[in-house]
């Protein structure tokens, strides 16, 4: 992808962002990879994260990844880069530490990373230690250059934070599946389906993703039948690309067998919605 990306959906404020038509139709499949890393690309809408030297919302899987990405010599400038080259058809979503974007270029706040990210074919951004009660400058970037600004909801987000949370969110809403950090599990936290009910109980219209352990079919067919519009998934396609990074197997075949989960991964979330329309029967 070069340039300004293809529009699609007009922002309130006149700009445009290509991230809701990733949630029309079918459950979305989001991925997330780290910039550096060996990336995946077969989703509806790719988190692609800008490694920090302090990833505090991380597990020790992205953090590997963030190591490795570092290592090799990631920086926001080639990340900025990276992301020019990529040939996509997807939205991505910027997924980083406001430290970031706060201190890129010239002048201090967030508007000069928002426009070179905008301008390189980034649609949205996630920050996960970004306060709403602190999100005002960074909300009104995205909007002067049509982005989307993806806020996480955590199983304990108060009813009034959250309306807060809503309010300067756009795009669609990060719902965190468990407390802690980022990693694979087995099972799915019981308080899913009672986050995405108090988010429904707000009136928003905005897709609501899961993720934060997401990493089998069950999984991913259990939170879409609770309500989700899409999954989000990380560490179980990081530790793909890692196990294949340790035992220098060959691209193509790291590349084989995350298309392998992808697959499962969507054919769950598909499930998920048949089920969750029979249950409405």
């Amino acid at each position: 992808m070069n340039g300004d990306p293809t529009p699609s959906t007009l922002l309130p404020d006149g700009g445009e962002s290509r991230i809701p038509d990733a949630f029309d139709g079918e459950p979305a499949f989001v991925p997330y990879l780290a910039a550096g890393d060996p990336s995946y690309a077969g989703a509806d809408c790719i988190e692609l994260g800008l490694p920090f030297s302090e990833p505090i919302a991380e597990g020790p899987t992205i953090q590997q990844a963030v190591v490795r990405a570092m290592e090799g010599g990631m920086t926001v400038e080639r990340y900025f880069e990276f992301v020019s080259e990529l040939d996509v058809d997807v939205p991505l979503v910027c997924m980083t530490y406001y430290n970031l974007i706060y201190r890129y270029g010239d002048a201090a706040g967030p508007e000069p990373f928002v426009e070179r990210a905008a301008r390189e074919g980034i649609d949205g951004f996630v920050v996960p230690d970004l306060p709403v009660e602190e999100a005002g400058p960074l909300r009104a970037a995205c909007d002067e250059h049509g982005r989307d600004l993806v806020s996480i909801v955590a199983p304990t987000t108060a009813d009034e934070r959250l309306r807060r949370l809503v309010d300067r969110s756009s795009g669609y809403l990060y719902i965190q599946a468990r407390l802690g950090v980022t990693g694979a599990r087995t099972s799915v936290s019981g308080r899913t389906a009672e986050s995405l009910a108090r988010v429904a109980e707000t009136g928003t219209d905005l897709p609501r993703a899961v993720g934060f352990g997401i990493s089998s079919f069950e999984q991913a067919r259990d939170v879409i039948a609770a309500g989700a519009d899409g999954v989000i998934v990380g560490s179980a396609l990081v530790d793909v690309v890692a196990e294949g990074h340790e035992e220098d197997r060959p691209v193509e075949e790291t590349a084989a067998r995350l298309e392998d989960l992808g697959r499962e991964l969507t054919e769950g979330a598909l499930a998920g919605a048949e089920t969750g329309a029979s249950q409405a029967d």
